[in-house]
């Protein structure tokens, strides 16, 4: 059997559909800071590991992430701005499990984001609060969702610093 050069073209379009996209490689080495909470730890432990696996998918090296670990949510924003004035870091991430309290939640949240203002380091929160949380009932679908977090939360940290060099480099050349 003749094979046509029009099989060959399927063959190719389909081997180019399983490989993954490539992403954009930095012009600067990065470091990021990851500040999580004890509380519920397994459970965060899973957005940790999945956002480490996604940023070095991304180009910045497993040794250019510092882990640090609070007792609770409500400690993470003191750490991040403490990480943020040390100018070490491209950007910071903050992950933990606030359960059954908004408000807890919410000032967490804000504070990150002035943080962020402030220094204008670049923080990102995976902090998240369940609703009616069960801790037997409902463990197996945080942990899948914390894991699919820590992927989100470290593409939207890599495409920040990317967009932020190229808009630097831009301010830098006058361009901006």
């Amino acid at each position: 059997m003749n094979q046509t050069p029009q099989g060959d073209a399927r063959t190719t379009e389909s081997a180019e559909a399983t490989e993954q996209p490539a992403h954009p490689r930095f012009t600067k080495p990065q470091r990021v800071a990851f500040v999580q909470s004890a509380w519920h730890r397994d459970v965060v432990a899973e957005c940790r590991d999945a956002f480490l696996a996604e940023i070095e998918a991304r180009h910045i090296a497993r040794a250019h992430i510092d882990v640090f670990e609070v007792p609770g949510a409500f400690e993470i924003p003191l750490h991040v701005q403490l990480l943020a004035k040390t100018r070490r870091y491209t950007a910071i991430v903050a992950a933990g499990l606030v359960v059954d309290d908004d408000s807890v939640a919410e000032t967490v949240i804000r504070a990150l984001m002035e943080v962020q203002l402030r220094t204008e380091i670049p923080v990102f929160s995976a902090v998240v609060t369940p609703q009616q949380f069960r801790e037997t009932a409902d463990a197996d679908f945080l942990r899948r969702h914390f894991a699919s977090k820590g992927a989100e939360v470290a593409a939207a940290c890599a495409n920040t610093l990317l967009s932020l060099e190229r808009l630097r480099g831009q301010v830098a050349a006058g361009i901006v």
